[in-house]
């Protein structure tokens, strides 16, 4: 029954009319050698009159395989892999940013489990996990090579520690409703770097990884102990309010600086524990980022009555600040490193020229806070939006910066 040619189109033939008038009749074919599904029918209404119609299949091309048998190719299915594929990589890729989108819907949509799960103290365990797995996920074994990028790094504390939290001035100059919008992303400035993104960008875009580990470890130890008195200094004298700075810092050690350190230790003295992390590099950084969602998740639930009274584009006007911050920061960062690789003679660092806020950090300062400086679901919201348009920006840098390395690395090998 197998012919030349498969792949043309195939007809069917109406059959001849029954003597019956009000017959009706159906046929199926399957004698298609590609498996194209070929359907004849035919609709007998009375002696005089007789609706027929034709449906002609387009034949598939057939494929062999190693065997010689013939396999179909089904099209849909292969895009619907695709579609599947691109979808679970751009998860994978993205997973913080979704994750703490996630959360704020989530609060707003039902604030019910999440006012629950804040009654019974979910934060502070969430919290305490987020810097147990930070600890154990930090490795130091090549902090000692960047000793030789020393005057980067000075600087790059600096501008951490000292410089940027100055810009919380200015950003308390500008005046929105509700006012916690404001404060927040003042706070935001306040902040160290991200422990969870700043090494991994910088090592894809070809920077100093050893370099940008050293700052996000010492910048995260030193900050912790000197975000009280830079929330006191900048922005509480600010805003007209006292910040108990001793019971902060006192809090902050207790929940963010002990348990990093005892994570660190954990996986300095067990080489089990430090093998398993380093073997699961993927999902430690999961959990972590699901552990922080939690606390936006619960402050959200909590000030859902006061979040569906903000205007819209009030809170446009506040992300569009905390992208003009970021990129400021950016830009002067960048001049700063500059000037100093022109006059030390070394490289640039790329993590030195980025300024990626640490939103694990900042929840769980405005957590301590107990609403010291307003409701914390309206101070965390606009920080938690422009971290992740920080993510987005620097992922985009950190492509442009790649592509840029290996131009030049091509024109140097020819």
């Amino acid at each position: 029954m197998a012919m030349a040619g498969t792949n043309s189109l195939h007809s069917l033939l109406v059959s001849s009319p029954r003597t019956n008038p009000a017959a009706f009749h159906f046929q199926i074919s399957r004698f298609s050698t590609n498996g194209a599904l070929l359907r004849t029918s035919s609709l007998a209404l009375n002696r005089k009159r007789r609706i027929s119609w034709r449906i002609i299949a387009c034949g598939l091309p057939n494929k062999k395989d190693d065997g010689g048998g013939i396999n179909e190719s089904i099209g849909v299915s292969g895009s619907g892999n695709e579609v599947f594929k691109a979808l679970s990589n751009f998860a994978n890729n993205n997973f913080l940013p979704l994750a703490l989108v996630t959360s704020v819907a989530a609060g707003i949509a039902n604030p019910s489990l999440g006012c629950l799960a804040d009654k019974y103290y979910l934060s502070k365990f969430s919290t305490f996990g987020i810097f147990v797995i930070s600890g154990l996920t930090l490795r130091t074994s090549e902090v000692s090579d960047s000793v030789e990028a020393w005057p980067v790094a000075v600087y790059g504390l600096a501008s951490i520690l000292l410089l940027t939290p100055y810009f919380s001035r200015l950003i308390l100059q500008i005046h929105l409703q509700p006012q916690e919008f404001v404060t927040g992303l003042a706070i935001f400035t306040c902040m160290p770097t991200t422990l969870s993104s700043g090494v991994a960008l910088t090592q894809l875009a070809g920077g100093n990884s050893a370099l940008a580990l050293a700052m996000t470890v010492i910048s995260n130890m030193l900050g912790i102990l000197a975000i009280p008195f830079s929330i006191s200094k900048f922005i509480a004298d600010g805003v007209g309010i006292t910040v108990p700075t001793k019971e902060l810092l006192r809090s902050l050690v207790l929940m963010l600086l002990i348990p990093l350190i005892f994570g660190k230790i954990l996986r300095e003295s067990f080489k089990g524990v430090a093998d398993f992390v380093d073997g699961n590099r993927k999902l430690f950084p999961r959990i972590n980022a699901i552990l922080l969602s939690l606390v936006p998740w619960m402050q959200v639930s909590r000030s859902r009555s006061l979040l569906l009274m903000v205007k819209p584009e009030v809170f446009l006007v506040a992300i569009g600040m905390g992208t003009f911050l970021h990129l400021t920061l950016l830009a002067f960062n960048a001049l700063g490193v500059r000037i100093l690789a022109a006059v030390s003679g070394g490289d640039e660092s790329v993590f030195s020229r980025r300024r990626n806020v640490s939103a694990v950090v900042l929840v769980a300062i405005v957590e301590q806070l107990h609403g010291a400086l307003g409701v914390s679901g309206l101070l965390v919201l606009p920080c938690v939006a422009a971290h992740i348009i920080q993510i987005i920006i620097d992922s985009f840098l950190v492509n442009f910066w790649f592509r840029s390395n290996d131009s030049s690395n091509n024109m140097k090998v020819t």
